[in-house]
């Protein structure tokens, strides 16, 4: 499992995607969202403004689960 680093309390989906390399810009997120499984915690996520915590568990279809990490 891949881990993505945050600084803050929380990052949101849009942001986590483009972080974690699984689209190159922010501007790909709404219809990546649309066309590409994603899972957090288990439960099927499609909103780029989500919230995202430490210890939560991202699985976004062909790039496998991340697992968010606060410094």
């Amino acid at each position: 499992m891949q881990t993505v680093e945050i600084k803050t309390e929380y990052i949101a989906l849009g942001q986590f995607l483009k972080l974690s390399e699984c689209i190159s810009t922010g501007g790909q997120a709404k219809s990546f969202l649309e066309e590409t499984k994603i899972t957090v915690n288990g439960e099927p996520e499609n909103r780029r403004g989500k919230k995202l915590y430490h210890d939560y568990i991202v699985d976004v279809d062909g790039f496998g689960p991340f697992k968010v990490v606060r410094s």
